[in-house]
């Protein structure tokens, strides 16, 4: 039993190995490696309302301006006249992926920062409101609802991917 645990083990390894290095015959498209260098990334949205909503005269959402010319903003009709897709993404071109984590695990990736406005711009657009979680929330801090509270705090910083 104990060597099909570490069997296990080290089949687990190997496959983290070859995720962080990249592949060996190197075609596995989806499977690149997280340790190379990569483009940067488009963040698309799209939201239920006209171009002419969505940047009038113009003038992005607050929070896409607040960004200014660190980024580059697309505003393009969305497939089958289902409102606009607002496309967004870095300037500054190439990033390596193992320092963008340590940046994401300290709350300073760029990349945070653009998920952020985007979702908030969408919300302005659709809403005229940014919706924020119940804050206060209405327990007290223990450590059973700690996760929550971690997940809540990281949730507006992420979003879902």
């Amino acid at each position: 039993m104990k060597w099909l645990i570490g069997g296990a083990a080290a089949v687990a390894g190997g496959m983290v190995a070859r995720r962080l290095l990249g592949g060996a015959d190197g075609d596995d498209q989806w499977q690149r490696g997280q340790a190379r260098r990569r483009g940067a990334r488009w963040h698309v949205a799209t939201v239920n309302r006209p171009a002419g909503d969505v940047a009038p005269g113009g003038r992005l959402p607050e929070p896409l301006a607040g960004l200014g010319d660190a980024v580059e903003v697309q505003v393009r009709p969305a497939p089958g006249g289902r409102g606009t897709e607002i496309a967004v993404r870095l300037r500054d071109g190439a990033r390596l992926p193992v320092v963008a984590a340590a940046q994401r695990v300290t709350g300073r990736d760029p990349e945070q920062a653009v998920r952020a406005a985007l979702r908030e711009s969408k919300q302005l657009i659709e809403t005229s409101e940014v919706l924020h979680p119940d804050y206060p929330p209405t327990t007290e801090p223990t450590l059973m609802n700690t996760p929550l509270r971690m997940a809540t705090r990281q949730g507006r910083r992420e979003g879902r991917q």
